[in-house]
């Protein structure tokens, strides 16, 4: 009883330890089902070593990679009924051994118990209490087989990383249970050899064993505590630290090159407006009765959005909304599911460079239930399930009603800033999954009042590219000036869209600045002021950022039923505002009928002035009787002379003041530019610091050559007093500082392969407050010669 309770005993010591390693990687996944998962491996593992600690060692390894086969295809089995994927145990094993790894490492948090982020966790587990197992039930050696364990919980805390609460009660019960290991006496029926083998039973060892035991428990404490004086600090100095996410190492699903930008697909589905790209059948439930109605109802939308008042929008004025009125009627009277109209959102397009509108998202491989979105406040809440089934439609990006909490039958990656799906393996004919979306509808009554966001964190959607034609910023000024609210302004932009422009399904496809300049202003017997869903989204977008509103472009599908064939000539592009307390709200810029739009010069045209008439006083009163005075000839051709030269004189003054300023204006701005926005992180870096240096000097305090950024850091730290003129004697000014840029510089000079995108933005927000800063505190006239200095042109 006693020989086989010390080995349960150790069992179970190891059993507990890959159980806690078990729970410290649960805590990034979803449910219980992994844990159970890993601690059945724990268990099946260092019971199969128990029960053969009998048999001769090299038959222990077969026999336990058997039972990993067979507990591999039944726990694979289940994390695939549990993640509802189709297809065969062959299929889902081969998917998740090739691919285990990277969509672990690339899966949204929290991640979901599916087999290709079940098998490595699994089989690690499994080797690691195999190792355990053998060392320390085969050969008694419990401070070695901690080993496996061990490496097994670092791992799971590495793979975690930042994306979960520190592990402590785990950590502590590890170590508890490590220790209670260790206290536990070794294996029995070993005979000891050598000199004590002689004075066991006498109690006694002798003098040189004795002396050899104290000595290596001395050199064992002074190794301890050695490694404790040396390691502890720094690991002290870890434990508030952020660790280090993995994630960032492997690089997410991608959208393919046909996904980048499908707002461009918009204008080849109208030209083939019957070719079937999906098959649709939705169930809207949960419908508020409390909806308000009549004029002041809102613009009803599956996708979420309240667009405008029914009356403003011209809702009532549609037949075919007339028509799905009298089917709901009809439907309801026959005791069925009223059809509905759904808009299926394909992708949000947020980034904008001048030329085309992008998907700009982050996908990671999620499962079947996608993390849930903070609804608005006062927002209407609708569920909708749809079951759709793809034909034509080819691609990545998944449509679903936004936002989608969960779906089945397909493997899918999800954007959660965006609320969109990909499947990463691409859309194949044939493919039918399931979605359960839960369409918002915000409170109408905070449209009115509700403001935008500004800040660093939505600059991505409030930008606007390098460019800009001068007519769009005048069409935007003169939109916004008559309304201040943010939501008038937009829905001066939605009008003006729909009321002056036409929709045609066999414009040209382009929204670039050259082709919305051309749709907004260009002649209409030359193809201009018409166009497609495409360049009313897109022109609606560039006009919104440009009157301050952050804007972005849904691209997707409108039925008007809900159920049947989605084709080609229902896909549609429309714009999104964000507001305050609010979230994206969805306007529709496209003409409300098929009334003849306005011309678009009654409103942009600058009206022509009214000519004063001379006073009447500085008319001469010449008789028509009386002869014209004789003027001498060389009197009357004097002021010709002068009248001829002083025009040449005059231009040639202003081409020498004028042109050589501006072209110093201009080269000195192309350099910004350049180097602020072109190149790589570290090369944008660069730039961010040489335009700071160019402003030292030309403040009057060039940086020496041979200091280093830091140094040239502290040296306009001590300077910015006298900039300021303030007291020199308070030390470094309150003025900026260009040791965060300096750090910048440095990092992207030693490191280079850590500098990105973000880091560059900041670099650049910092040269420009010092520059402006700098500027700023000099007199006013050198202020006008600061910009017409061109020095940096040239400067090394």
């Amino acid at each position: 009883m006693v020989k086989l309770w010390r080995p349960l005993t150790a069992a179970l010591v190891l059993v507990t330890l890959l159980g806690l390693a078990a729970t410290v990687l649960s805590r990034v996944y979803s449910g219980p089902l992994l844990t159970r998962l890993l601690l059945g491996a724990a268990i099946a593992s260092v019971g199969i070593s128990l029960a053969t600690r009998r048999l001769p060692s090299w038959l222990v390894a077969p026999l336990s990679v058997l039972g990993l086969t067979a507990y591999t295809a039944f726990a694979l089995q289940v994390a695939a009924r549990h993640a509802e994927l189709p297809g065969g145990l062959a299929e889902v094993t081969l998917d998740a051994a090739r691919n285990g790894v990277p969509r672990l490492l690339t899966a949204m948090i929290p991640v979901q118990a599916a087999p290709d982020t079940v098998l490595v966790p699994l089989v690690a587990t499994w080797l690691a209490g195999l190792a355990c197992a053998e060392v320390t039930l085969r050969t008694g050696r419990v401070l070695l087989g901690y080993l496996p364990p061990v490496l097994l919980y670092g791992g799971a805390l590495y793979v975690v990383g930042p994306n979960a609460d520190p592990a402590l009660w785990p950590t502590t019960a590890f170590i508890a249970a490590a220790a209670l290991g260790l206290v536990l006496p070794g294996r029995r029926g070993a005979t000891p050899s050598g000199p004590a083998a002689g004075t066991l039973g006498t109690g006694k060892l002798p003098t040189a064993v004795r002396l050899r035991l104290a000595a290596g428990t001395a050199a064992g404490l002074v190794a301890v505590v050695a490694a404790g004086v040396l390691v502890g600090p720094y690991v002290a100095g870890q434990v508030a630290g952020r660790p280090v996410d993995p994630r960032r190492y492997v690089q997410p699903p991608q959208v393919e090159s046909l996904d980048e930008s499908p707002l461009i697909r918009i204008s080849g589905w109208a030209l083939h407006p019957d070719q079937v790209l999906l098959e649709l059948r939705s169930e809207t439930t949960g419908r508020t009765d409390n909806t308000p109605t009549g004029p002041e109802a809102p613009a009803t939308d599956t996708d979420g959005t309240a667009d405008r008042p029914a009356a403003d929008a011209g809702a009532g004025n549609d037949p075919a909304a007339d028509t799905a009125a009298e089917r709901d009627t009809a439907a309801q009277a026959a005791g069925q599911p009223a059809a509905a109209p759904v808009r299926l959102r394909l992708a949000v397009l947020s980034d904008y460079d001048g030329v085309t509108w992008q998907v700009g998202g982050t996908y990671r491989n999620a499962g079947r239930v996608l993390p849930p979105a903070e609804p608005a406040p006062g927002a209407i809440l609708r569920t909708v399930r749809q079951e759709i089934t793809i034909a034509g439609l080819n691609g990545r990006l998944l449509p679903a009603v936004a936002t989608p909490q969960q779906v089945s039958g397909s493997r899918v990656a999800y954007d959660a800033q965006t609320g969109t799906l990909i499947r990463p393996e691409g859309l194949t004919p044939g493919l039918r999954y399931e979605v359960l979306s839960t369409a918002e509808r915000p409170d109408p009554g905070l449209l009115g009042v509700a403001d935008v966001p500004s800040g660093a964190e939505h600059t991505r959607v409030l930008q606007v590219a390098d460019g800009t034609p001068q007519r769009l910023r005048e069409l935007a000024e003169q939109l916004a000036a008559d309304n201040g609210a943010p939501y008038a302004r937009a829905v001066a932009i939605e009008d003006f869209l729909a009321e002056h422009y036409r929709e045609v399904a066999d414009a040209p496809s382009g929204h670039a600045y050259p082709n919305l300049e051309f749709f907004l202003f260009g002649g209409r017997d030359m193809g201009g002021q018409r166009g497609t869903s495409e360049q009313f989204a897109a022109a609606f977008a560039v006009l919104g950022r440009l009157a301050g509103l952050p804007t972005r472009v849904v691209v997707g599908f409108d039925s008007s039923t809900g159920d049947g064939p989605v084709r080609a000539g229902d896909a549609h592009a429309w714009p999104e505002v964000l507001f305050d307390e609010v979230g994206w709200v969805a306007f529709d810029p496209m003409p409300r009928d098929d009334r003849q739009p306005r011309p678009v010069e009654e409103d942009f045209r600058p009206k022509p002035e009214k000519p004063s008439p001379p006073p009447e006083e500085a008319q001469p009163s010449i008789s028509p009787s009386s002869p014209a005075p004789e003027v001498p000839e060389a009197v009357a051709a004097a002021p010709e002379r002068a009248t001829a030269f002083w025009p040449v004189i005059v231009a040639l003054v202003v081409f020498l003041l004028g042109v050589p300023p501006a072209v110093v204006l201009f080269l000195r701005s192309r350099l910004r530019r350049r180097r602020l926005t072109v190149g790589s992180a570290p090369q944008r870096i660069a730039g961010a610091w040489r335009e700071a240096t160019d402003a030292l000097r030309l403040a009057g305090h060039p940086a020496p050559d041979h200091h280093s950024a830091t140094e040239i850091a502290e040296a306009a730290a001590a300077l910015w007093p006298t900039a300021t003129g303030a007291d020199r004697g308070s030390g470094s000014g309150s003025g900026p500082s260009l040791h965060e840029l300096a750090e910048l510089v440095n990092q992207a000079a030693f490191a280079p392969g850590t500098a990105h995108d973000a880091q560059a933005q900041r670099a650049a927000q910092l040269a420009h407050e010092f520059t402006s800063a700098m500027r700023a505190a000099r007199p006013r006239w050198r202020r006008l010669l600061w910009s017409l200095h061109p020095g940096p042109l040239y400067w090394r």
